[in-house]
């Protein structure tokens, strides 16, 4: 069975994002519903699997990462409004048996992303 995965690497200081709130939705019939709130933990990673087993299908998913609550927890000092504050990643899931591991690489002025195992 295939699963989703994500976890977030601050690239400003080499470091684990902690305690970054993941907010995943799912698209339907046009409308976007929020399937499940999770928390990045010690080591930038979701402890369970964002979706898994029977709520791992086919779609169009969004990942909402709060990064501005991370940077203000960081003690980062930012203009306001911050330039990132909240990241959104909108991919499809096609392989219902596939592993897609979606990280999140951030600083307070840029982010990049990519498919991982």
């Amino acid at each position: 069975m295939g699963k989703l995965t994500t976890h977030v690497l601050d690239t400003a200081t080499g470091a684990p994002g902690k305690g970054i709130r993941v907010d995943l939705y799912r698209q339907a019939d046009n409308e976007w519903t929020l399937i499940k709130t999770s928390h990045t933990n010690d080591d930038g990673r979701c402890d369970d699997p964002l979706l898994d087993g029977d709520s791992f299908s086919k779609g169009q998913i969004e990942l909402h990462f709060h990064v501005g609550a991370y940077f203000d927890n960081s003690g980062v000092a930012l203009p306001e409004p911050k330039f990132l504050d909240e990241v959104v990643l909108r991919f499809g899931i096609a392989d219902t048996e596939a592993h897609y591991h979606v990280p999140l690489l951030i600083s307070p002025f840029g982010y990049s992303t990519y498919r991982g195992s």
